[in-house]
């Protein structure tokens, strides 16, 4: 099939998804920790991004977790440092590609404090009280952002390793997505703040991810995203 063939078959898998979490959630439910499973791959949505008919959400990050071998990471793990503190609002971009990737972008448009510029992105925190307090104030905005932003999930808990499903699922759905060197299908709309950021892959891609945009994908594993949301349901996967 074709890639538009395969895109269709990939959208088709998300609305199976949703009917079996009971529908999108944000990273501000409260039970989140209770209902995901302990290990899976997510899917983020962003509102007013939608698919060339307009109308259908489209996926702008995929991710996953304990890839290496003997980690321990959880699903939720890896969701509660995209979401940042409840209390306060804050994050920490330095334990989080995602929300460093998102704040960035809102810097260079100009929507955040230009002061937190200085460090952003770099491995140590600023010393200086006004620097970081400017980085706080942006942590905030990025928190409140993806925040905004739904996503579903589908429980693949195999052994950690590079070779587990969870990767396949997530490098080839990226791969899949990914508009780097192609003809774009599903373009990211003229205000999407990724055409903000720092890095080309997100620019180019219209996801929110560096790795795998230039990987290409196996249709392969469309079957094999298909055979774990059918065994995916919400409670299931947690005692």
């Amino acid at each position: 099939m074709s890639r538009r063939e395969d895109l269709e078959y990939f959208y088709q898998l998300m609305h199976q998804l949703e009917g079996r979490v009971g529908g999108k959630r944000l990273l501000s439910d409260l039970q989140l920790n209770r209902i995901l499973p302990r290990m899976g791959v997510y899917f983020f949505f962003e509102p007013g991004e939608y698919r060339e008919d307009g109308h259908t959400p489209r996926v702008v990050r995929v991710g996953t977790h304990a890839v290496s071998a003997g980690s321990q990471t959880t699903l939720w793990n890896r969701l509660s440092q995209h979401r940042g503190r409840l209390k306060g609002g804050g994050g920490n971009h330095r334990g989080s590609i995602f929300r460093l990737h998102v704040g960035t972008a809102l810097l260079n448009r100009g929507l955040a404090d230009a002061a937190a510029g200085v460090q952003w992105g770099s491995p140590r925190r600023p010393e200086e009280g006004a620097l970081r307090e400017a980085e706080r104030r942006v942590e905030e905005m990025v928190s409140q952002y993806i925040r905004s932003m739904p996503f579903l999930w589908v429980a693949v808990d195999d052994p950690p390793s590079k070779a587990s499903h969870r990767k396949v699922i997530e490098a080839n759905a990226i791969g899949l997505l990914s508009n780097l060197g192609r003809e774009p299908v599903d373009p990211p709309s003229p205000g999407w703040l990724g055409h903000w950021a720092d890095r080309p892959a997100v620019r180019e891609s219209g996801l929110w991810n560096v790795n795998h945009v230039d990987d290409g994908y196996d249709p392969g594993f469309l079957d094999l995203l298909e055979r774990y949301i059918k065994a995916t349901s919400v409670g299931r996967w947690r005692g």
